[in-house]
């Protein structure tokens, strides 16, 4: 095994400042941190400077990488824990059917865009019929599933919108969102391994008998350490092991992603006592070392050396879909349920935001996926969060101040109409 102890202790230096300086000016210019991190190891990695003869600030080896590569993956493990933790079933069960439609096609519509989008850059849809294509396609599509809660929640929270009905509903399918893209990422993970659509729905829905069976032991257990241990870090050190053992099992026994396994773990133990500091324990341990890794090992892994006009425009495309899937999809089911056009705008300007769960996506299924056709997932993939991190609050804002307006105008036009019936009253009482 050939790499340096020392040039890794090197790596991790430079990647942990470089990620926490850039994800502090971008907390400044109001976006998420994410974008920072991303952004940071762009800069220190080789990714930009390709043909330039600069190696950048670090240029691990394969090994070294692999090195990386193993610290990222703990924390995109720990991200999906983390997701899992923080899901409130209680608002899931009072969001109803509007918020899971919503959040159902906010999962359909943008995996199906994606998925033609991709076939058309490999080909045409005549390559369909070639599976291992068509698995590239579903992953690419995949990856455009998932939607940052947090990007939505501070922009709600800070227009003072989080708490009415349309911001609940948008809270709400944000987070089964998640949810009911996991679920997809897993079917599509089981295919992209082995075996027909019938196998792989089998080891799904064995996968989740497995995590309704171990959830409720893991929840007994976890509530009566809680009675005895109340806030130790021994606690917490249970749920990190329950974390891991069920990414495990999720991954070698059932073929699903190790992430799906780390974030029913989450789920299993939300709501419960003590739930809140096993998550702060997480935050803290993830974000200290093994986030900024993953973020930063995103981009140092990015490749634009082979970028191409082709690649151009599937990143354009790939933003474009990401985006109006959302919003049609959202938008149009919010709109079925009698919401307004505004509150139908909000629902998919609200949706669009994409972060750490679509890197989360892509870092699973990134074995599986070729470049063809132009088509680079990742540099694609990061160009959409960068993008949707700064449209979003923009397009929630606008909405917003839109509607505002709106029922200023129609206000004024009230008292308009009021004054006017209130003057010919008068009129008549004259004349009289």
């Amino acid at each position: 095994m050939n790499f340096n102890v020392m040039q890794i202790l090197f790596d991790c230096g430079i990647i942990l400042f470089a990620t926490k300086f850039c994800g502090m000016i971008t907390r400044k210019l109001g976006l998420p941190q994410v974008v920072g991190m991303i952004i940071a190891g762009l800069l220190i990695g080789p990714a930009l400077f390709a043909g330039t003869g600069f190696p950048g600030i670090i240029h691990p080896t394969e090994q070294e990488m692999n090195v990386l590569k193993s610290f990222s993956q703990i924390g995109v493990v720990f991200i999906l824990f983390s997701s899992g933790l923080e899901t409130d079933f209680k608002e899931m069960k009072r969001s109803g059917i509007a918020a899971t439609s919503i959040a159902l096609a906010g999962v359909i519509v943008p995996i199906a865009l994606g998925t033609c989008a991709a076939l058309l850059f490999m080909g045409g849809f005549s390559v369909a019929q070639d599976q291992e294509k068509l698995m590239n396609a579903l992953f690419v599509g995949c990856i455009l599933s998932a939607t940052s809660v947090g990007i939505t929640v501070e922009t709600l929270r800070e227009l003072g919108k989080l708490k009415t009905k349309i911001g609940m509903t948008v809270l709400s399918a944000a987070i089964i969102d998640d949810v009911i893209g996991i679920i997809a990422l897993s079917i599509i993970t089981g295919l992209g391994g082995e075996g027909s659509i019938g196998g792989t729905l089998l080891r799904v829905a064995g996968f989740f008998l497995f995590t309704i069976v171990a959830g409720k032991l893991l929840r007994m257990a976890f509530k009566l350490m809680v009675k005895i241990y109340p806030h130790k870090r021994r606690t917490s050190i249970f749920a990190f092991a329950a974390c891991f053992l069920f990414a495990y099992a999720a991954e070698e026994f059932f073929g699903i992603a190790a992430i799906t396994g780390a974030y029913m773990a989450g789920l299993m133990m939300s709501g419960l006592g003590d739930s809140n500091f096993v998550d702060r324990k997480v935050i803290v341990s993830s974000y200290m070392f093994f986030t900024p890794m993953f973020f930063a090992y995103i981009g140092i892994s990015a490749d634009f050396s082979g970028f191409t006009f082709s690649s151009i425009w599937f990143v354009l495309t790939f933003i474009a879909v990401g985006i109006l899937g959302k919003i049609i999809g959202c938008g149009g089911v919010a709109k079925c349920f009698k919401y307004s056009n505004h509150d139908a705008l909000i629902a998919g300007s609200g949706m669009i935001a994409r972060g750490e769960v679509a890197l989360a996506v892509y870092s699973t299924g990134q074995v599986l996926i070729a470049k063809e056709g132009g088509i680079d997932p990742l540099v694609a993939t990061i160009f959409l969060i960068m993008t949707s991190s700064i449209l979003c609050p923009i397009l929630l804002k606008a909405v917003f101040k839109g509607q505002e307006n709106a029922d200023i105008a129609a206000t004024a036009h009230g008292v308009s109409i009021a004054s006017e019936a209130l003057e010919n009253v008068h009129n008549d009482i004259d004349k009289n």
